[in-house]
């Protein structure tokens, strides 16, 4: 079936006068109660693959579930629980201490006592502490309980490596667009009275944004307001009207602020302009801090490109100021203008480099004295004590250039930190260290 299809009016599937129990929310209303039901996770729960494997093997094993919200982490908890014959207890790490723990510790003993298996749901475990999820695991070891735990975090930083090491993860998407379509169906026959015309689907799966629960919530928000207004079909600008802007899925904190931040800087780094700008755009249009943004920039600016380009630092550098001037949405304009320039300028990270190699440097040796030649002598004792005494004014040397000339500490050996590459303006400074050198060379034969 094409995307498009799927975001039409759905035929009427429920028997005449059929109706949903008046107040359940549409989304408990449309939870799956089987595999099968799932819109989504194809790649665990289709044939052959991982989680479709561990239910039909029959054997229970502790389990975090890893995703964005609206993607069925709970569903899938919830239906392990129904396919095991499992007490199934959820507690959500955001509402629940240390008493509601114990209290679920008790309820799984007493379940062992009476031959039941118990599945302790930890939602958002990520928000539990150190010593909270380390709690949990002499009960997982002794078998009490099948552990199954909720998170929209990255567990490899978020979840202690104990709890980790005895749970498989699993990663849960988005939903596509396409399987948005398919959940859209399903929910217009529980609405029979929405009637959405053409383009109002592919609005709401985009304000959606992949989150199943966000669109149900969405669908229903759109019921209500449709009945008051007394509208029989709803287009793109009652949709606009009837809605409060729904910005995209973005967790300025957590795992996609940092996957969006690394894609925009990559992009960069691989010189692919229109890429750099759809992340941009992405991250502005999911309230990322603009300033913030431009400060990426800047450091993109000094590491991918350096000196083989150094107009891009000073244009980003006032992209950020002229941001500060006109604020959003007018000065984010001049954002993209330095994040396409950072993109299509030459790259370099040699000054980056050089700089990541001095600071090894002089964080493994110690600390040498300043040559005496090279110490200034703004009194007549240092004067004396030979400060400054055969030092070559290079503005007074063939090429302005004092050829030989050393200038590091005299109990460590020349280093040469910055490589420059042959692109951009780097290739003209690397034939230019290449002639000083030979000029060195020559100094020393003589």
């Amino acid at each position: 079936m094409a995307t498009d299809d799927l975001f039409q009016a759905a035929p009427e599937s429920r028997a005449a006068g059929q109706k949903r129990d008046a107040g359940a929310p549409l989304a408990e209303c449309l939870r799956p109660h089987t595999l099968a039901e799932v819109v989504g996770q194809t790649h665990l729960l289709g044939p052959g693959k991982p989680l479709k494997l561990a239910f039909d093997s029959g054997k229970l094993h502790s389990m975090i579930l890893w995703g964005p919200p609206g993607v069925g982490k709970t569903t899938l908890a919830r239906l392990t629980a129904e396919a095991f014959g499992a007490d199934f207890i959820a507690i959500s790490a955001v509402l629940s201490g240390v008493k509601d723990i114990r209290e679920a510790v008790e309820r799984a003993r007493m379940n062992q006592s009476m031959g039941r298996t118990t599945i302790l749901f930890v939602d958002e475990v990520h928000r539990f502490n150190k010593a909270q999820q380390d709690a949990f695991l002499p009960h997982v070891e002794s078998g009490l309980f099948t552990f199954i735990g909720a998170t929209t975090e990255n567990p490899s930083f978020e979840v202690v490596g104990a709890l980790l090491s005895r749970a498989q993860v699993y990663v849960l998407k988005s939903l596509t667009l396409d399987e948005l379509g398919q959940l859209m169906q399903r929910a217009l026959q529980e609405l029979p009275q929405l009637k959405l015309m053409e383009g109002v689907g592919p609005m709401l799966a985009a304000y959606a944004d992949g989150d199943a629960r966000k669109l149900l919530n969405l669908l229903e928000q759109l019921d209500t307001a449709a009945r008051t207004a007394q509208v029989e079909a709803i287009d793109t600008a009652f949709v606009e009207n009837a809605l409060a802007q729904s910005m995209r899925r973005f967790d300025k904190g957590g795992e996609a602020f940092y996957d969006q931040i690394s894609a925009l800087h990559k992009s960069v780094r691989g010189s692919d302009p229109d890429a750099s700008l759809y992340w941009l755009v992405r991250m502005l249009d999911g309230g990322a801090d603009p300033r913030y943004l431009g400060r990426r920039l800047i450091r993109m600016a000094s590491e991918d490109i350096g000196l083989a380009d150094p107009r891009a630092l000073g244009l980003t550098l006032d992209a950020v100021e002229t941001y500060e001037r006109l604020g959003s949405p007018e000065g984010e304009l001049a954002l993209a203008e330095a994040c396409l320039y950072l993109a299509c300028a030459p790259k370099s990270n040699a000054a980056y480099m050089a700089y990541n190699a001095a600071r090894a440097f002089v964080q493994a040796n110690p600390s040498s004295d300043v040559p005496i030649h090279l110490r200034n002598a703004p009194t007549k004792l240092m004067k004396e004590l030979g400060y400054g005494r055969a030092y070559r004014y290079a503005h007074d040397e063939p090429e302005a250039y004092a050829a030989g000339e050393r200038y590091f500490p005299d109990d460590i050996q020349e280093q040469q930190f910055y490589q420059p590459t042959p692109r951009g303006l780097e290739g003209k400074i690397g034939e230019k260290l290449a002639h000083l050198r030979k000029l060195d060379e020559e100094a020393g034969e003589g």
